[in-house]
């Protein structure tokens, strides 16, 4: 036979002889003297003997001329598969049995006759004799006996080039361990850890089909090695199809793939439980069962995640691929489907190193790809930060200032305002409000563009003029300029002076408040804006900013600031109170539960010295704080309640006059009306119908208007008057003297009686000028066909002096204070029976 193969010559200094077998059932047994003296002997058909999963005895023989081809006396015999459970080397010279081995993977491995991972056995031969070797081979596992007959120097030349190798490879491996796991360390990403558990997976099966673990790491445990070997392929995998789940991302990408991924792994859960209770035989021959279509199918994930456009998945399609592949031919090998050789022998360390180097590649590559997305994503966070950013200070620099004017708004003012009372909460700042009544009549003009343009004018204008006051407080600074104006509203614009430093230049406020009243130049046009200026003081009329901005609203809406351009708040003139709130819902339910009283006043007539007349004033009686008939009416007019109050004073001066009809007095009932009543369409109608439902008081019940009030709306005033004079309602012109008519508006007017306001009246005895007045006023009254009445006579020396310039009636204090119906009806029972008695007497 030729060296180092059986065909011919070879210099490698092994020989793979042809060897002749006998099986053997596990239920028989076969002892050395049986075995030679067998004629079952037959001839191997393969190279090398691999049998598979098989629980039978095999009995190997080498025959003599094998031997002799190996030169030297000392001759080494190598079964490669260091997987077998028990071994027996007979060495026969001559027929007779020189030398009997006993070893395997039961036994501990120091029992080995020479410590090696492959079982090794060394003979010696002698020229002129002829021998012979016979193996007994016992397995749980697979079945394969590779063999070769080495010359020592030779064979311990291979197994150093051979071990150098394995030394390369489990250095690929841990050298792919240790840095996935330091990028797991770095990282902290589940998927690295998963792949470094995948490869020690590996690196541990590899070592276990090759001996190297039982050598290396647990020597003195037989059972240990067994087991390992059991769990190593499972573990592996198991380790394998998680990381190749998370690498792929098959959770996201594929939900189907990933829950069959899962059912994989399960099972091989399954399998290593198995492998503690079951035999020997059945577990491996399950372990390799199962491994073929787990590896099958962590080669089919790759192409199909391919296919569907993963980035990852070209890299693991080429890494699982390889490694299948390897995987496939290791076990096709031991199930004896192709024969041994190095590359089927190391078809999986060659798969599992060139899977790592590249798997390590392409988590490199992802690695880098996923820094540059964080970058990029970091980046893009940062641009997206800085455009919120960006638009977060416009929103912010919208809200906090005016559209159209760019001055600050009525919240910046607030802010600025709070934060002055906090810094310097000793000093007094006065809050003032500009309000453009024009701008209505202006927009009616021109248009709501040229209005916007003339408020922008007006903004640059004001803030240019409130700047130069002493004290002035900036609602904001930039770096263009500074803003001492605030916009409130698209009319309104409020400021803040220090009240103290103002205070000591007067003039520096007349100045300004000139400038503010001067019409705008606009269009080749002066228009006026008529501004008007409210003003509230920290802290004498609040401490803190939204009340004091309210206060000074209320001022600039004032007779005041209507007069003079500039009011200051008074507490006492506010209508718009807490306390007035109360109040209205306080009315509204005195109105309700006719908590409400009339109270009369007479007029006497001057030249019979007799009561002609009464006048209804509305009181609130039982009610702890006072409340003057000006604020009731004051009140109800602004909230409505006019109406149905002139109602019930209506229903109730009819009641009282037949109360009054009832004890023989014959007067006439004055009612005043708000002008708010002059605009209800249905007030004449509800007049006249109250009116027909009394036919005894048919042109006993006057109307009084008050002068005032009938010119805030002339047209439909007069409309009003006219349809009431119309139905025989008398009517009285109230306090004349005290407001603003003209004589053609005063002719028009269905009217019979004047009276003449009490401020005429009051002074009269010693002021010649008004006594001058209320001559003319009385006398220019009776040539336009009216009675005179004068109001708030208190002295007996005014009433002889309206008696002396021809005023028809008189009413005031100097008669009675105005009295409840029941006293009055008394007082008027006194004054008839006086009147009886000069009669009589």
């Amino acid at each position: 036979m030729a060296f180092g193969t059986q065909a011919g010559p070879s210099q490698s200094g092994f020989a793979e002889p042809d060897m002749d077998y006998i099986r053997v059932a596990p239920s028989e047994e076969l002892d050395l003297r049986e075995a030679l003296a067998s004629d079952s002997w037959q001839p191997l058909e393969s190279e090398s003997p691999n049998f598979g999963y098989i629980r039978d005895t095999v009995w190997l023989r080498i025959p003599a001329s094998a031997i002799s081809a190996i030169p030297g006396n000392r001759q080494v015999l190598e079964i490669r598969y260091p997987q077998l459970d028990r071994i027996t080397f007979y060495l026969l010279e001559d027929g007779v049995v020189r030398q009997r081995t006993l070893t395997g993977d039961h036994f501990p491995f120091e029992d080995r006759p020479i410590q090696h991972r492959n079982f090794l056995f060394a003979y010696d031969t002698n020229p002129g004799s002829q021998y012979q070797i016979l193996l007994k081979v016992q397995s749980q596992g697979a079945m394969q006996v590779p063999v070769r007959l080495w010359e020592p120097a030779a064979f311990f030349e291979s197994a150093s080039v051979e071990d150098q190798m394995h030394a390369i490879y489990y250095g690929i491996l841990i050298m792919v361990i240790f840095f996935n796991l330091f990028v797991f360390l770095a990282l902290r990403e589940r998927m690295y850890l998963l792949y470094v558990l995948s490869t020690m997976g590996y690196l541990l099966l590899i070592g276990t089909l090759n001996g190297s673990t039982y050598q290396l790491l647990w020597p003195g445990l037989p059972w240990l090695h067994n087991q390992a070997m059991m769990l190593t392929v499972p573990g592996a995998l198991v380790f394998t199809l998680l990381f190749s789940r998370a690498f792929l991302n098959l959770k996201s990408t594929s939900p189907k793939m990933d829950r069959l991924v899962w059912y994989t792994v399960l099972i091989n859960l399954v399998v290593v439980v198995v492998t503690f209770v079951t035999d020997y035989s059945i577990a491996s021959r399950l372990t390799v069962a199962l491994a073929i279509p787990s590896c099958l199918l962590l080669t089919v994930i790759g192409p199909l995640q391919w296919i569907r456009g993963n980035p990852q998945a070209s890299y693991y399609t080429i890494a699982w691929g390889l490694l299948t592949l390897g995987s496939a031919v290791t076990a096709a090998n031991k199930y004896g489907l192709i024969p041994t050789n190095f590359v089927t022998a190391y078809g999986m360390e060659i798969g599992s190193a060139l899977e790592a180097i590249l798997l390590t590649i392409a988590l490199a590559a992802r690695l880098y790809e996923e820094r540059e997305d964080k970058v990029r994503a970091r980046e893009a966070e940062i641009a997206a930060m800085a455009a919120r950013r960006s638009a977060e200070l416009r929103l912010i620099d919208q809200a906090l200032h005016n559209p159209l004017t760019g001055l600050p708004n009525r919240t910046c003012l607030e802010m600025m305002i709070n934060e002055l009372i906090t810094r310097e909460p000793d000093k007094r700042f006065s809050i003032s409000v500009i309000h453009l009544t024009n701008l209505p009549a202006i927009t009616k003009t021109l248009g709501h563009r040229n209005t916007d343009l003339l408020i922008e004018l007006a903004a640059r204008r004001f803030n240019s003029i409130v700047g130069d006051l002493p004290g002035i407080c900036p609602v904001e600074t930039t770096e263009q300029q500074s803003f001492y104006l605030a916009s409130l509203e698209s009319s309104t614009f409020g400021f803040v002076v220090e009240a103290d430093v103002l205070a000591e230049v007067p003039r520096a406020i007349i100045h300004a408040l000139e400038e503010i009243r001067e019409p705008l130049d606009y269009l080749g046009m002066q228009l006026p804006l008529d501004p008007r200026t409210g003003t509230a003081i920290y802290p004498d009329h609040a401490t803190e900013a939204n009340t004091l901005i309210r206060r000074a609203y209320i001022a600039q809406g004032s007779e005041d600031a209507r007069d003079r351009g500039l009011a200051y708040y008074q507490s006492s003139r506010d209508s718009y109170s807490a306390d007035r709130l109360t109040l209205v819902s306080e009315l509204k339910h005195a109105l309700k539960n006719d908590e409400l009283a009339l109270y009369l006043q007479p007029k006497m007539s001057l030249k019979t010295r007799a009561v002609v007349g009464l006048e209804a004033l509305i009181r609130w009686p039982d009610r702890k704080r006072p409340v003057s008939a000006d604020e009731i009416i004051a009140l109800a007019e602004q909230t409505g309640l006019i109406k149905p109050l002139t109602r019930w004073v209506l229903e109730q001066s009819l009641a009282v006059r037949s109360r009054l009809l009832e004890r023989g007095h014959i007067l006439n009932v004055s009612v005043n009306i708000s002008p708010n009543n002059l605009r209800e369409r249905d007030f004449p109608v509800f007049v006249q119908r109250l009116m027909n439902s009394y036919h005894s008081h048919h042109g006993a019940i006057t109307l009084e208007v008050t002068e005032t009030s009938m010119m805030q709306d002339p047209v439909n005033s007069l409309r009003a008057l006219r349809s009431l004079h119309a139905t025989g309602i008398p009517l009285s012109i109230d306090d004349f003297g005290s407001g603003y008519s003209s004589l053609s508006y005063i002719k028009q007017l269905p009217a019979s009686e004047i009276k003449i306001d009490r401020s005429l009246i009051t002074d009269l005895a010693s002021e010649v000028g008004d006594q001058v007045i209320v001559k003319t006023t009385i006398d220019m009254c009776h040539s336009l066909g009216y009675s005179v009445v004068a109001e708030g006579v208190e002295t007996q020396e005014t009433l002889e002096l309206l008696d002396e310039m021809g005023c028809d009636m008189v009413q005031g204090y100097f008669l009675t204070p105005p009295l409840p119906v029941g006293e009055m009806t008394l007082w008027l029972d006194e004054q008839a029976q006086q009147e009886e008695n000069r009669q009589l007497g």
